[in-house]
């Protein structure tokens, strides 16, 4: 108990430090849009001659971004597109995004959960209930729908009893239309002039029918056994 409690202070002690550095160097400014758009040239360059140390050193920024649940993700995304291309971006991002929610859940479950389990064990009881019969839908629907932070999903899903293999592999599908639209947007990144600029109307009711989508579907499903059943009796 003691040796797991010195490794929660050591975890914590890291983080605190990986995100101090990030603050006091402005490391921020590099996960910038206007720094990736000024930096573009460089960047295919540097992938036409080191492709796989690019690929590498790319995957291994959006770890750390997404495990520190640290800003940045999205402008990362649209990069992919700028720099891998449709295919290649998604493919590279879809794992990167989904192993890196996968560890921010799994760091938030290791230093988080126990104390959040007893000190609200009761009311969490039904939640937990919850988790284990519908949490896959759950966890799909809100990857589908871009109405709670990316970062705030898998911090509170660590709270949860929900298996992380189940919570990566939901995650890289419920996350991938959402990834595939970012990397088709990073494709015309020098026409975007901020963030929002890629979030229009029409985006989101793409997003908004997507989410709906496995709600429609469950109720559908849930009326057909439901007629079913009663054609049987």
């Amino acid at each position: 108990m003691k040796n797991r409690h010195t490794k929660k202070i050591i975890i914590v002690l890291i983080i605190a430090a990986l995100i101090a550095a990030f603050r006091i160097f402005h490391l921020g400014d590099y996960l910038s849009l206007s720094y990736i758009k000024e930096s573009r040239e460089n960047f295919e360059a540097l992938y036409a001659e080191h492709r796989v140390a690019v690929i590498a050193g790319y995957m291994a920024v959006y770890l750390l971004v997404t495990t520190l649940s640290l800003p940045g993700a999205v402008v990362l995304g649209l990069a992919a597109g700028a720099l891998f291309g449709l295919v290649t971006g998604t493919i590279i991002v879809s794992f990167a995004s989904s192993i890196g929610a996968t560890l921010a859940c799994a760091v938030s479950r290791f230093i988080l959960r126990d104390w959040i389990q007893n000190k609200f064990g009761d009311k969490l009881k039904t939640v937990n209930e919850g988790i284990e019969k519908e949490g896959s839908f759950y966890l799909f629907t809100l990857r589908l729908i871009p109405v709670f932070p990316f970062w705030l999903i898998n911090l509170v899903m660590g709270l949860t009893k929900m298996p992380l293999r189940t919570f990566y592999w939901v995650s890289q599908v419920g996350m991938l239309p959402g990834t595939i639209v970012f990397i088709n947007a990073g494709k015309e990144l020098g026409k975007i002039e901020s963030v929002s600029g890629i979030l229009s109307p029409g985006l989101i009711l793409s997003f908004v029918l997507l989410g709906l989508f496995p709600i429609t579907a469950k109720k559908l499903i849930a009326l057909y056994k439901s007629k079913k059943a009663t054609v049987v009796t």
